[in-house]
């Protein structure tokens, strides 16, 4: 990873998951979240990821967008890989 796709991706994950946030001057959180107030971020985050994923479920397989359409799609069941695997077309 390129030191910009890098810092991305610790960024995503404070933003998303609280990755090292616990690390951050507190008082700068406190104050960079007083001007772009996080508001319903989980779940408005959340909704948008299903909203992006539902008309195309088969693409999760194997990813963590899987865990998201479980959980707020009714009747959704994501293919275990053992599943595929089993399922694959070779004769063993």
């Amino acid at each position: 990873m390129g030191p910009e796709i890098a810092i991305t991706n610790f960024g995503v994950l404070t933003d998303v998951l609280g990755l090292g946030l616990d690390e951050l001057d507190r008082a700068l959180v406190e104050e960079i979240t007083a001007v772009h107030p996080r508001g319903d971020f989980k779940n408005e985050f959340l909704q948008a990821f299903v909203d992006g994923l539902k008309h195309r479920p088969e693409t999760t397989n194997g990813t963590v967008n899987a865990d998201v359409l479980e959980h707020f799609v009714p009747g959704f069941r994501r293919t275990t890989t053992v599943e595929r695997i089993i399922g694959a077309p070779w004769p063993s």
